[in-house]
């Protein structure tokens, strides 16, 4: 099979690896798509960080022994490689488990668990099928596309009626809008990408400001009729944008952060306890929660397709990359397969 490689600053290659069998419950999966994410911040780098990636959806064509899944499955591949037997994996909180199993270790193969590339071997109970009616792009969203805000979203039980604030709208903050918006909850955004602001206001967002407007605030705060809002979701990852989500939150408000981020300051006292906020770190979702996900798609096909605004062939990896260096996109796919 072919997979991609970073081989130095802005440098990578196709090469031809050996495609790994199914074995014992993990299937093997053709990858017909697999959205990017951060990746293009290791092509810029040079950081050579195998394997790659970690969102896809395709199709089931091996399985060693009968189970969750067969052959000709249409199947989301959950990220990662839980053990699938601890208290945090059986309730759906798989994310968090604290026993990762060693992929190449189990399966024989140093090959196999990389997105960037045309198979994946995973455990099936991390492949749910594919609902008739939902395209095969559409259902790859259901990784970082939509799942981290969704997960923030289910946490902070967000309702309709209720307005919400997201800081970053590179791809996970816009599918946060097509989230907030789906359960009729009004969403404002804070970006300075024109491009991004633009797009935001066609998936559903109320109102975009610039992050470096200096009556942000106050804003904010107008805008909210002087109490701030319901909830606030980070996607950026920039602590100012984190202190700006505390600061325009209302009193018994909720703050989630998603975007990877390092050091915050927070004064406990008077920005917490006083205002009443419950704060949220958040990864992903509950595997359980995969089934609205599917309706979520299923209402709002014309959204998914405004949030995927690119698709490249994988051996135009580079141009993918290069085009998300410049921001100027939504969610970008790459295609193994043509």
């Amino acid at each position: 099979m072919k997979q991609v490689f970073i081989t130095g600053p802005k440098k990578s290659e196709i090469r031809e690896v050996p495609t790994p069998q199914a074995k014992d419950d993990w299937a093997l999966v053709k990858i017909d798509v697999a959205p990017m994410c951060t990746e293009f911040k290791q092509y810029e780098s040079g950081e050579v960080n195998h394997p790659l990636g970690h969102e896809a959806a395709g199709e089931v064509v091996e399985v060693a022994q009968p189970g969750k899944v067969k052959v000709s499955d249409r199947v989301v591949v959950m990220p990662q490689f839980p053990c699938g037997i601890c208290d945090l994996c059986v309730t759906g909180e798989y994310i968090h488990c604290h026993n990762i199993v060693d992929q190449k270790l189990y399966s024989g193969s140093e090959f196999g668990s990389s997105t960037y590339a045309q198979y994946i071997l995973k455990p099936s109970w991390l492949l749910p099928v594919i609902p008739e009616h939902i395209s095969t792009e559409h259902a790859s969203m259901l990784c970082c596309g939509l799942g981290p805000t969704f997960g923030a979203l289910e946490r902070m039980n967000v309702q309709a009626g209720q307005i919400g604030l997201i800081t970053g709208l590179g791809p996970v903050g816009l599918g946060g809008v097509i989230n907030a918006t789906y359960r009729n909850s009004r969403i404002i955004g804070i970006t300075k990408n024109k491009h991004r602001t633009n797009l935001a206001l066609k998936l559903g967002a109320e109102a975009i400001f610039d992050p470096d407007d200096p009556q942000i605030e106050e804003k904010i705060l107008d805008l909210t009729s002087g109490k701030g809002v319901n909830y606030a979701m980070d996607c950026s990852g920039d602590p100012r944008a984190m202190k700006l989500l505390i600061n325009v939150t209302a009193r018994n408000g909720k703050v989630a952060f998603v975007g990877e981020s390092g050091d915050l300051s927070v004064k406990i006292s008077d920005e917490l306890i006083r205002n009443g906020l419950t704060l949220y770190g958040i990864w992903h979702y509950n595997l359980s929660g995969i089934f609205k996900l599917f309706n979520l798609l299923r209402e709002s096909k014309d959204k998914m397709d405004r949030l995927i605004t690119h698709r490249f062939p994988m051996d135009k990896v580079t141009d993918a990359w290069e085009l998300q260096l410049t921001r100027k996109c939504g969610k970008v796919l790459i295609l193994p397969w043509e």
